[in-house]
């Protein structure tokens, strides 16, 4: 069983940052990629970045500049540090895992809130 765990999130004015956090625990299959995603209401699941397990990361042009996705090299865990807030940037934020026998995000983490007030 694959458990995924965001933490980190909470209500923060324009300007600030936060840094939202993903740990992978349980029984995980080797894994290609970890990856962040967020869902406004009324709006689709939005890619926001992704950190893979060549150390390469990507971060949706929408953030590019203000959001950085690093990794514990030494545990399965993922950290989203995001600077500069915009009211946009609220959402539901969402980790998931790649694995790499699949061709998909499979095993998703149950989210944490972040509010950005203006």
């Amino acid at each position: 069983q694959v458990r995924l765990v965001e933490s980190g999130g909470g209500l923060v004015q324009a300007g600030d940052s936060l840094r939202l956090s993903c740990v992978v625990s349980g029984r995980p299959p080797k894994i290609s990629a970890i990856g962040w995603f967020r869902q406004a209401p009324g709006k689709e699941r939005e890619f926001v970045g992704t950190s893979r397990s060549d150390g390469s990361t990507t971060v949706a042009d929408s953030v590019k500049g203000r959001f950085i996705i690093f990794r514990d090299g030494a545990k399965d865990t993922v950290f989203l540090q995001m600077n500069s807030l915009k009211p946009e940037d609220s959402a539901i934020y969402y980790c998931a895992v790649w694995p790499y026998v699949s061709g998909s995000y499979d095993y998703w983490g149950q989210g944490t809130q972040v509010t950005v007030s203006s």
